[in-house]
């Protein structure tokens, strides 16, 4: 499943509200910082926004990393409401790895809806990502 596929089997859009919302906040950063910031300072003010408009988050999140039992994980920019990660990227172009580094976060937290944005290109685009069940 690639980023089109934004629907559960039931042909429902997973989280439509609170996706369509958090997409508003991303254009706004985008909006106001553009393309040419790290990624840090673009979490900093996506951050401040969603204080403001009241949604629940949690930023830097650790995640377990599957099949290992230590301490090792890894950390996805936002869990937003429990319900949506949020992963912000400030590169060239969005890889097929930076896909499926989505579906390991999607897999380790039990989500089922991951959005990929890259505010580094001129034009927003942010990538709703769907978990594969495996």
């Amino acid at each position: 499943m690639y980023a089109n596929d934004t629907n559960d089997k039931e042909g429902k859009i997973i989280h439509k509200e609170l996706s369509y919302k958090i997409t508003g906040l991303l254009f706004d950063v985008h909006n106001e910082l553009g393309r040419f910031c790290r990624e840090k300072q673009y979490g900093d003010r996506l951050e401040s926004l969603l204080r403001e408009s009241d949604i629940t988050f949690e930023r830097e999140k650790a995640l377990p990393v599957a099949g290992i039992d230590n301490n090792t994980t890894n950390k996805v920019d936002f869990v937003l409401q429990g319900k949506i990660l949020l992963d912000l990227k400030a590169k060239t172009v969005i890889t097929k790895a930076d896909y499926y580094q989505m579906q390991r976060y999607l897999k380790a937290s039990g989500l089922k809806l991951g959005i990929l944005v890259n505010f580094c290109t001129k034009y927003l685009h942010p990538i709703r990502i769907i978990r594969i069940n495996s």
